[in-house]
C-alpha cells in the first residue's frame, strides 16, 4: 500500500483488464486476436478525415525518432476508437507486430488483450505496460506507452503509441510521448487559428468594398487586393508583392509614419483625379504588434467615399436651396408692393396720355410681376398655365428687350430659325429662361462681341441653341451652374441659373451647356414638342 495512487490505479486497471480477458477464455499462450477491423475503404476514409492529425504528428515524431536514432522503437497512430491508421519507426519492429497480425485497420480493444490503447482510451489518461503487465505472453518481451490527443473541446480523438523492446524501456519514455502528444495538440490548435485568420485575411482581400493593402515591417507588400489596386490607378496584371509601399505616393506617407513613427492613421481623407472626375477616399494605416510591441505587419484599408461626398453636397445645395427661398420670399412681397403702386398710378394715365412705349412699359411691368412670383417658386411652388406656344416669337420679344444694351457695347445677335414648331409651356416661364441666358451671354462678352442663337428640331424637341465667343467657363464652374448663391459675376446672388433649370425641368426638358475658358459658351434648350 506503499505506492502511489496514481501507479495503484493504473496496476487496478490493470489487473481488472486481466480478469476480463480470463473470464472471456482468451488463451494468454496465443498472439492477440483482433474481431474487428476496418475494411479497406472504411480505413481510407479515416485516413482522409485524421490527414491533418497525422501530417502534424509525422512531424513530431520525425524529430523524436532522429533524436534516438539506431533505437528499436515503433509508434502507432490510432482514432479515437482504437483502429489503428499508422506505424512509424523501426522496420524490424514493425515487421514483428505485423507477423503477429498487428497491422492498419485493426482495433485494440478489450478483446484484443491488455493493452495500453484500449486502457488510455478507456480511463482517458496515459498508460504504460512493461513485459507482463500484457495478458499475452508473446508480448512480455515488449514495452508499449499510449496517450492520447485531443481536440480544442478537450475529448481524445485519437491516440499515439510507442512500442519498443523491454530491454530500452524508461521511465522518461512516458513523458516524451506526453510531450510530443502536447506539441501536436499545440499545433493543431495554431494550424487551425491560422486557417481562420487566413480565411478571413482573405475574406477582407475579396472584398469589393474596401481596398486592402498589407505590408511587412519594412514596408514591403505582402497582400494587395484588386480593389486597392483600382482606386490606386495600379496596373491590375502587376504583382506587386514584395515592392515597396512607399512607392505609392498617395498612401506612402502614411505607411511611413505607421512604421517609423508607430502612429496609426484613421479616416484620412484623400482625393485623386481619374480622367475628369474627383475621387474622395477614406484611408485607415495601422500598425500590428507581437507580444514585445514589435512592428510585425502594417495593415491599411481604403474606401471610396466619392458618392458620399456627393450626397453630403447635394444635402448642402438642399439647405442653401431652403434659405433661399426663405429670403427670396420675403424679398418677392416687398417688391410686389411698389411694382403694384407703379402700375397701377401708369393705369390711371392710361393711353389717352399718349405716354411714350405705353404698351412696352406695361408689358414689362407684367413680366416683373411674373418675375418676382418666380423667385416665390423658391419659397413655393406655383401653378404653371401650359398652352401651345411657339419660340421664335417668345424669343423676338426678349431680343428687343436687349437691342439697346447689345448696341452700346457693338454686339451683334443673329438669330437663324431652321425649324419652329408648337410647344406646350408657359410663356412667361419660358421667356424668363431666354433672358436670363441671352443677359449671361452679353455680360460674359467682350466689346464687339458675338451671339448665335439658333432654332430646330432634334428628336422629338424643339432645340434653341445660344452660342457665344465670351470669356467661357472653367470645368469646375460648369459643375456648380445652378446651385444657389454661386455666381463668378461679382454683383450675381447665383439664383437666375437655378430658376431657369428649376422652369426648364418643370416643362420637361433638359439643358446641356458646353464652355472652354477663352472660347465661349454654347448653351443648349430643349423643350418637347406639342403633341396636337
Amino acid at each position: 500500500m506503499g505506492e502511489p495512487l496514481y501507479q495503484l490505479n493504473d496496476a487496478h486497471a490493470i489487473e481488472v483488464s486481466k480478469q476480463y480477458c480470463i473470464h472471456t477464455g482468451l488463451d494468454p499462450s496465443e498472439p492477440p486476436r483482433f474481431n474487428q477491423r476496418y475494411s479497406p475503404a472504411e480505413l481510407a476514409a479515416k485516413l482522409v478525415k485524421y490527414k491533418e492529425y497525422i501530417e502534424v504528428i509525422h512531424f513530431f515524431i520525425g524529430k523524436f525518432l532522429s533524436s534516438i536514432s539506431g533505437s528499436p522503437i515503433t509508434i502507432t497512430v490510432t482514432d479515437d476508437q482504437g483502429y489503428v491508421l499508422e506505424f512509424a519507426g523501426d522496420e524490424t519492429i514493425i515487421k514483428t507486430v505485423k507477423q503477429l497480425g498487428i497491422e492498419e485497420g485493426v482495433r485494440f480493444n478489450k478483446d484484443a488483450g491488455t493493452n495500453s490503447i484500449d486502457l488510455c482510451l478507456t480511463h482517458g489518461r496515459p498508460f504504460q505496460l512493461l513485459g507482463q503487465d500484457h495478458y499475452h505472453t508473446i508480448l512480455h518481451r515488449l514495452a508499449c506507452y499510449s496517450t492520447g490527443f485531443r481536440s480544442e473541446d478537450g475529448r481524445i480523438v485519437g491516440t499515439i503509441s510507442l512500442m519498443t523492446e523491454l530491454g530500452f524501456a524508461h521511465p522518461h519514455l512516458l513523458a516524451l510521448l506526453c510531450t510530443m502528444a502536447d506539441s501536436v495538440e499545440r499545433e493543431l490548435l495554431l494550424r487551425r487559428q491560422n486557417t481562420q485568420l487566413q480565411m478571413l485575411n482573405q475574406f477582407l482581400l475579396d472584398t469589393n468594398f474596401y481596398g486592402v493593402v498589407i505590408t511587412n515591417s519594412l514596408g514591403n507588400i505582402l497582400e494587395m487586393n484588386e480593389r486597392c489596386r483600382s482606386m490606386l490607378l495600379l496596373d491590375g496584371q502587376t504583382d506587386y508583392a514584395g515592392t515597396s509601399v512607399f512607392n505609392i505616393d498617395l498612401i506612402s506617407p502614411y505607411f511611413q509614419r505607421a512604421i517609423r513613427r508607430h502612429e496609426e492613421t484613421i479616416g484620412v481623407e484623400l482625393s485623386l483625379a481619374v480622367k475628369d472626375d474627383e475621387h474622395r477616399y477614406m484611408l485607415d494605416v495601422l500598425p500590428v504588434y507581437d507580444t514585445d510591441r514589435t512592428i510585425v505587419r502594417v495593415v491599411g484599408s481604403i474606401r471610396d467615399i466619392t458618392e458620399m461626398k456627393k450626397t453630403e453636397e447635394i444635402l448642402r445645395n438642399t439647405e442653401k436651396l431652403v434659405f433661399a427661398g426663405q429670403i427670396a420670399v420675403g424679398i418677392a412681397h416687398e417688391i410686389r408692393n411698389p411694382l403694384t403702386t407703379v402700375k397701377g398710378m401708369l393705369q390711371l394715365l392710361g393711353k389717352d396720355n399718349c405716354l411714350r412705349h405705353y404698351n412696352l412699359i406695361m408689358s414689362e411691368l407684367e413680366r416683373m410681376n411674373m418675375i418676382v412670383s418666380e423667385f416665390l417658386i423658391l419659397g413655393k411652388p406655383q401653378a404653371v398655365q401650359f398652352r401651345k406656344d411657339r419660340c421664335f416669337p417668345v424669343l423676338q420679344e426678349v431680343l428687343n428687350l436687349f437691342e439697346i444694351q447689345a448696341a452700346l457695347n457693338c454686339i451683334t445677335v443673329d438669330c437663324v430659325v431652321h425649324a419652329d414648331h408648337p410647344i406646350r409651356c408657359d410663356r412667361n416661364q419660358i421667356k424668363q429662361v431666354f433672358m436670363n441666358i441671352v443677359k449671361n451671354a452679353i455680360e460674359a462678352l467682350p466689346h464687339a462681341g458675338k451671339i448665335h442663337i439658333l432654332l430646330e428640331t432634334r428628336e422629338g424637341y424643339q432645340r434653341i441653341r445660344f452660342a457665344d465667343n465670351g470669356v467661357g467657363m472653367s470645368e469646375e464652374m460648369l459643375q456648380r451652374i445652378g446651385e444657389p448663391f454661386h455666381t463668378t459675376k461679382s454683383e450675381g446672388n447665383g439664383l437666375g441659373m437655378m430658376i431657369v433649370k428649376k422652369i426648364i425641368d418643370a416643362h420637361h426638358g433638359r439643358m446641356d451647356i458646353a464652355s472652354e475658358v477663352g472660347k465661349g459658351t454654347i448653351v443648349d434648350i430643349y423643350l418637347p414638342l406639342s403633341e396636337d
